[in-house]
């Protein structure tokens, strides 16, 4: 089983909707998708209002996740590991402990040729629109993954 991990600051804006984007996406039941987060902020809460009501507009529902740390044990965990933004990223390769470990993280971004920017934005400071922009070049994104790794429906 291939485990994929989706990390932002809090997890519970880019990450879930990451998280519940590409589960939604793949049909091979070989692959176990989780989100996370660098703080410890939102520990135990649901996603962000906002992020919910993007998902389900679009025919997903997130309020069940539940948001975590990232610790050093999710090198052990998972497979790949996906930083929603480059602050995330260097977070998390504070606590790598092996070059096998950094090797397992990216830039989720970087999946996407298109996008020259490569942080996804935070939108929890702004409006609605905002959520609505990370969906979208999250949804994208999780597309060029998916067939990347070959787990199309």
């Amino acid at each position: 089983m291939t485990r994929i991990l989706m990390v932002c600051l809090g997890n519970i804006c880019r990450s879930p909707l990451a998280h519940g984007i590409l589960q939604s996406q793949i049909s091979n039941q070989n692959f176990h998708i989780d989100s996370a987060g660098t703080g410890a902020y939102h520990i135990g809460n649901p996603p962000d209002p906002r992020s919910i009501s993007v998902a389900k507009k679009y025919g997903l529902d997130i309020s069940n996740q539940k948001a975590r740390q990232f610790k050093a044990e999710d090198f052990d965990a998972f497979d790949i590991i996906y930083a929603m933004d480059k602050s995330n990223y260097d977070n998390i390769i504070k606590l790598a402990r092996t070059k096998d470990d950094v090797k397992k993280v990216k830039l989720f971004l970087d999946e996407n040729p298109l996008v020259s920017d490569k942080n996804v934005p935070d939108p929890y400071y702004g409006g609605e629109d905002g959520f609505e922009t990370v969906y979208n070049l999250v949804a994208n994104t999780c597309k060029l993954i998916v067939k990347k790794l070959n787990l199309a429906q």
